[in-house]
Order: structure tokens, then sequence, then C-alpha cells
């Protein structure tokens, strides 16, 4: 059992037997003591004081001292500061602690709970390679996905490819004009960046018919439909929905071109999934929800024929379901994709890792599915993360002003190969190994950078500041695991040894702070929010390397005193790994 929650119990047991009042462990708040003050854990009076009318002087004191007699082998002593009861643990607690976990390589591991939870994450469109924006999407989604797991969950990571509409088709209508017959092959060219460059070309063609037709005497509005691109682009979509074998085979080509193109990238990344959809496959699976929804009052139908949902009773609108053709919209197939992975996973919670731009589109879908009786409803949540920008500004596809996701680890690859030759320590690396090394820390300081940040928050990405090897970095974190590779290289913990009795303070705030590693997955998994550990994990780092600054492990005055150094220094290791696999990063085991 954690520290913290042995303490709670222990606690609630004291208050009620010297305050002769009822309570339970769930009602007390107990954190960490601040780094101003004290102590190593706090339990906050304010809301006894408040519920019970009670003195937070006498209580405080009633309190301390109860537990500080009847629980001498925990708690070594307290202080009272206004509303807070601070109290110093005995050492042995954080010694046991740390010879109960130092060669633990699953510590902080959940057992299994049977839960079923899907995660979707990535979500692109076929007619652009994956970017920077992408990648943050990615990231938050795999993590989420890596930490849910951690903790016991049974998780089925998903991906939903966008693969038709009027965005492919303007990909592909500028092929047939500007191609001349060129394949990705024949140009040596990625292929999502191949057909990437065409649905810039559609753009820009069409913004030069525009001007043309403004000065010939159109609006803006009627120019954009007149132009002939877009007419002959709105002809294509609508031979593929008429099932046309040549535009059926050019769009199947293209795709194919697109996914062996993000196939790359994701190998690159390190990122995968369990089951991959298809939109041209589900776009038509939402049908059968209208006429479920008419029959049920849940949907109305207007004098034109298209099907609506009234939701202004909660606050929003009335919202398209159906159009008057009998076509889908983008709410129809997203309900019918629902039912079709619930049907297939059963699953308890699905997490749909999608833009802010999209909270209004997610409320709807939950409340749809709520009114329709889904039994999964409840169980849709949407993680909802800010969007990336550049210092420059925001990034724009059609104007082919988008940071490409393989272009950003290039460079990210070449900022980390500069930076480590700039500190000269590698001279004994092989090509090879170097080439990895820059790989593991270019990745590191990518992933990092896009989940240190909590996602509900938008962002500025600055690939030179990610990869600073003394700031809030992945580097940093990593540098930090390879020095303690390098000590524990030459001299490992010895179990048969005995270990110092007594904790220096910055031996004590580390063990504090590795012992709370379960918890953090904990908060990480309950709020959605991968900054947690990235957060918790740089703090690690640091406190490492402060205790490492003030006390020398392989020279200490003592073997006892060598060997618990040994020990923290052991789990400290394992903490910072399995932390930072939860965010993909690998660590390197030199540097």
């Amino acid at each position: 059992m954690l520290l913290q929650q042995t303490i709670k119990n222990i606690l609630a047991q004291v208050i009620q037997d010297a305050l002769r009042i009822s309570i339970t462990e769930n009602e007390l708040v107990i954190q960490r003591t601040k780094e101003e003050f004290e102590g190593d854990y706090t339990l906050v009076l304010f809301g006894l004081v408040k519920k019970y009318k009670l003195n937070p002087e006498h209580i405080g004191k009633s309190i301390g001292d109860a537990s500080c007699e009847k629980h001498s082998n925990l708690f070594k002593s307290y202080n009272l500061l206004k509303g807070f009861l601070n109290f110093s643990l005995q050492d042995h607690c954080l010694l046991d602690f740390l010879t109960a976990t130092y060669s633990n390589l699953q510590f902080g591991n959940a057992p299994d709970n049977k839960k079923l939870v899907m995660v979707e994450y990535s979500s692109p469109n076929t007619n652009k390679p994956l970017h920077l924006g992408h990648l943050r999407n990615i990231f938050l989604g795999w993590s989420i996905a890596a930490l849910l797991k951690e903790r016991g969950y049974n998780v089925t990571k998903s991906c939903v490819v966008n693969d038709r509409g009027i965005h492919i088709c303007k990909s592909m209508i500028a092929w047939q004009l500007f191609a001349n017959g060129a394949t990705p092959t024949t140009v040596g060219q990625k292929g999502d960046h191949f057909v990437g460059d065409y649905y810039v070309k559609f753009n820009e063609a069409h913004k030069k018919q525009i001007e043309e037709g403004i000065t010939a005497g159109l609006t803006k509005e009627q120019a954009e439909k007149e132009a002939p691109i877009m007419k002959a682009t709105q002809q294509l979509l609508q031979d593929w929905e008429a099932g046309n074998p040549d535009v059926l085979e050019l769009w199947n080509r293209m795709n194919q071109w697109v996914y062996k193109g993000f196939d790359e990238t994701y190998r690159e990344i390190g990122a995968d999934f369990d089951k991959t959809y298809y939109e041209s496959k589900t776009y038509l699976l939402g049908k059968k929800f209208v006429e479920q929804g008419l029959k049920d009052d849940v949907f109305f139908k207007k004098e034109d024929g298209s099907v609506w949902i009234d939701l202004t009773p909660e606050g929003l609108d009335e919202k398209l379901v159906l159009r008057k053709d009998g076509t889908s919209v983008y709410i129809t197939q997203d309900l019918g994709l629902a039912e079709q992975k619930f049907q297939e996973y059963q699953y308890e919670k699905s997490i749909y890792v999608i833009a802010d731009e999209q909270n209004y589109h997610m409320k709807v879908l939950q409340l749809i599915l709520q009114k329709l009786k889904k039994p999964y409803a409840n169980g849709i949540y949407h993680l909802s993360y800010g969007m990336v920008e550049l210092p420059s500004g925001r990034m724009k596809s059609r104007e082919g002003t988008v940071v490409d996701a393989d272009d950003l680890v290039a460079e990210m690859i070449a900022v980390a190969r500069a930076k480590t030759e700039e500190l000269g320590k590698v001279k004994d690396f092989n090509p090879a190994e170097l080439n990895k090394l820059y790989h593991t820390l270019a990745l590191g300081a990518l992933k990092f950078y896009l989940l240190r940040v909590d996602s509900k928050k938008k962002m500025i990405f600055n690939p030179q500041e990610s990869i600073d090897f003394q700031g809030f970095t992945g580097p940093f974190i990593q540098y930090t695991y390879a020095r303690i590779q390098s000590i524990l290289r030459k001299e490992g913990p010895a179990a048969s040894q005995p270990i110092e009795s007594k904790l220096e303070k910055e031996e004590r705030e580390l063990l504090l702070s590795l012992e709370l590693f379960p918890s953090i997955l904990d908060q990480a998994v309950s709020e959605h929010n991968p900054s947690v550990v990235a957060l918790y994990i740089f703090t690690i780092a640091k406190l490492f390397n402060s205790f490492y600054t003030q006390h020398s492990i392989i020279n200490a005055t003592s073997m006892a005193s060598r060997q618990l150094r040994l020990r923290i220094a052991a789990l400290t290791a394992i903490v910072i790994q399995r932390s930072m696999s939860l965010l993909g990063i690998e660590v390197p085991n030199r540097m």
C-alpha cells in the first residue's frame, strides 16, 4: 500500500478515537508537505474545522499527539501551521519501501481489471502527409493507451482514415491535370508527400481561377463555385459515389500511395494501431440510426425531406443528420461507427482524441446516442486538445505552410546531432550507434515537448528549445538516465549488503517522490493527461541530479551509505525508464 494511503487509513482511525467523530479516509485531504515547510506529508484541517466546528489548533494538536504516540513506528514528529498538520516520517518507512522496490522492474504495475477501453487517434485525411498537428494527436492517443494498459485496462487502439470526400477529389483532379502520369516511384518521392503536393496545386489553380472570375465580374462566392477546377472536382465526387470504375481505380491507386507513406511515418515515430477503419467503408453505417430515431421521435423530418434532431433543450441547436437528398453527414457516419465499434469490442469506454475545434461535434454525438438509449453512450469521452502553432503562427494545409511530420523528424535528428557533437562526449560511438542515439534523442525531444503541456492548452512548438540538454526537455531526462546507467555499470546494488539506516535530506526527498509513482499514473489516467507523467519525471530527474551533486555514490564514506545510494539510483532508473516508456520515449544507456 502507498504511504499516502497508509497515512490516510491511520489518521482516519486516530481522528475517530481522539475526537470521537465518525470519518472515513476518503474525507481526509493528505498531500506532500510544501518544500518551504518541515515535514513529509500534510493533513489539511480546513475541511474538518468547517464541518465539525472545531478549533484548528485544538484538533491539530490532538491528532498530532495521538498519531505520534500510537504510531511512533510511522510518525517521527509533527508541526502545526495554521490549518496544516505536517508529519515527518521515520526513516525506516522509506528504507523499507526502497528495499522492496529497487530491483522491481514492474514497480507501479496495476493488476488487470478486464475493463475494455478503445482509444481512437490520428484520423488523417488521405490528401496530405501527416503534420505537426497530427503528431500531438498521435502522441497523446498512444500515451493515453499505454497509461491505461499500465493500470490494468484492456486497450484497443484504433484509427479512422478519412479516405473519401471532396478533399480527396481535389488531389485527384489536380493529379489528372498536372501530373502527366507521374507517380511517387517515378519522381522518387514518398507517396503521402506526392499526393499532398497535388492538393496544394489544386488550391493554387483554384485561387487563380477565382481571381479570373472576379475580374470577369463575378462575386468572390460565385467565382469560387464557378471555377472550372472546382466544378470538375465536384463531378469527380459524384462519379465516385456513383461507382465509376475509372474514378474508383484512380482513387484507390492514390490512396495506396498515401497509406504506404503513412505507414513509413508511423514506423519512424513508433506509433501503431490494433484496428484501422476507413471512412469509405463506414460513411453509410449511420443511416439506420435515422430510421430508428424517426420511429422513436428522437429525430424529425422537415418539409424538404431532410432529417434533424432538436438539441435546444440541452443548450445547443438543431442538428442535421441526413440531407434532403438522403446522403449522410459526418455526425451520421460517426453514429454508425460508434455502434460498429461497440458491436465488435463491447467497450466500456471509447476515447476520441480530437482537437478542440470539434468540441461541439462530440457533444452532439454523445447526446444523440444518449437520446437513442445506446448502452455505450455514457462511455463516449472526448479527449480534447489545443492546436499546435509555430512561432510564426498557425499552419495551413491548403497553402502548403504545414510542417510535415517527416520533415520535422528529420530536422529534430539534425538538431540532436549538432547538440550532441557540440558536447563532444560520443567519440567512442560507432556510426550505427550514433545514428541510433540521434534518432532516440530527436524522438524523445519531440514527444516530450508535445506531451509536457496539458492537452487542453494550445501550444507553440520550437524545435531548438525542445532538445536542450539542461531544460524541461526529454533529452535532459534521457541524459539523467544514461548518467545513472554509467554509475550502475561500475557497481550495482548488492542485496546481501546492509544499507545506511539514516537518510540525508536529498535522499529522503528523492525517495518520497519515487514512492508517488503509482499514484502519479493513477492521476494521469483519471485526468486523461500524460503531462502529469512528464512533469513528474522531470521533477525526479532534477531531484536525482541535486542528490548526486550533493552526495557521491561510488566514493561514499561507508559501504552501507554507498549501497543505499546505489539502490536509490537503481530505483530512479526504473521509474525514469517506465515513465518515459509510457510517453513513447526510449532512454539510452549511454550518451
